[in-house]
Formats: structure tokens, sequence, C-alpha cells
């Protein structure tokens, strides 16, 4: 009996340990910059507060850490270093796939 409840416990680790990962994991998606028009990406949540990077090959890597509910902050990497997006970003209240930063007219998006 002992053995069947350690066997279980050590199931359900490894099942949380893989969804885990596999949140972690980039998923394909069609993004949107204002600099960079409409492209195919890879979306990944970088923490559990909604933070996300979005990454493709010949553009930036944009990054938007939250603030605060609604808000956000966000760079770009050039791939040697990263230069902070000025103004602050706040989410669409028509999409919430997208970021707007009022201060510099531009939208960022992630479908």
């Amino acid at each position: 009996m002992a053995l069947g409840k350690m066997v279980l416990g050590g199931c359900v680790g490894v099942t949380a340990l893989l969804a885990f990962s596999m949140s972690a994991e980039a998923k394909r998606a069609r993004c949107f910059t204002t600099d960079d028009g409409y492209f195919s990406c890879n979306y990944r949540a970088i923490a559990s507060d909604g933070s996300f990077r979005i990454s493709a090959p010949g553009y930036p890597t944009y990054v938007l850490e939250i603030d605060g509910p609604g808000f956000a902050y966000g760079y770009i990497n050039f791939g040697r270093r990263n230069v902070s997006l000025p103004g602050q970003f706040v989410r669409s209240r028509d999409d919430g796939a997208c970021w707007n930063n009022p201060q510099t007219n531009t939208k960022l998006c992630a479908w």
C-alpha cells in the first residue's frame, strides 16, 4: 500500500513538472508591431503575472513585463543588448492580445 502511494505521489509530481515545463515552452503565434507589421512569431510566457516575450528570426525580440493589471513596460533585444521602450503600455480594451503605448503611438500584439 505504501509503495502504491509513493508511485502515485511520484506520478502527480511528474505530471505537475510536465505541465509547468509545457507552459514555459514557446508557442507559435501571429504577431504585430507598429514598426514591423504582421509576422509569425514564438510567444513565451515569462512570469505568472502575464509578462511575455515574442521572438522571430529576422526580428528583434520584444518583452513586455507587467507592472500592474493592464499596465506593462517593455524592451527590445537586438541580440547583444536590450533597449528600453519609452513610456508605459496599456492593455487594449478592444483586443486583449494587444498592448498600446499612448506616449509613442505604438502597438504590440500576439495572437
